[in-house]
């Protein structure tokens, strides 16, 4: 993709779940911005793991599911994962886990944000992109990119 001029100097940009050469490039085509996020899965794992390497380590905030996580990590435990995480680059790690929640990571601080039970879950297709989507979406509207304010997104 070609980001036009004007799109070229964000203050935080979403890195959405595409092939990680798209999204270096997206990212080699800007002024860097205050925050970048991105999100992955478990298929560029799996067929693309060293451009994959590439763009996490330039990223701010990693958004995974725990499955993807561990994969990433080959850890069990989520905690050990988002350390090894934050070793490959991102500051911040959230880890989404479905119908659970998701946690946040930075430094040594952890965050745990529950989900709202459903009685029945119709298609969860695109669920983690719009909470990804959510999760930018508001610190893009509020400016504030401090942990406390990733608690809130």
């Amino acid at each position: 993709p070609v980001v036009p001029e004007d799109f070229k100097s964000p203050d935080i940009v979403m890195l959405g779940n595409l092939h990680p050469l798209v999204q270096l490039s997206v990212l080699e085509q800007l002024q860097r911005p205050k925050l970048v996020v991105l999100d992955t899965m478990n298929f560029w794992m799996d067929n693309t793991w060293d451009d994959l390497m590439k763009v996490i380590e330039k990223v701010d905030v990693l958004t995974i599911n725990d499955e993807e996580a561990r994969q990433l990590t080959e850890e069990y435990s989520l905690v050990k994962a988002a350390r090894k995480i934050a070793k490959m680059g991102p500051k911040y790690v959230v880890i989404k886990k479905g119908e659970h929640g998701a946690l946040l990571f930075h430094n040594n601080q952890i965050f745990f944000a529950p989900a709202l039970p459903l009685e029945e879950v119709f298609d969860p297709t695109g669920a983690g992109d719009t909470f990804a989507g959510g999760f930018t979406g508001y610190l893009a509207h509020t400016g504030d990119l401090s942990f406390k304010n990733m608690k809130n997104a």
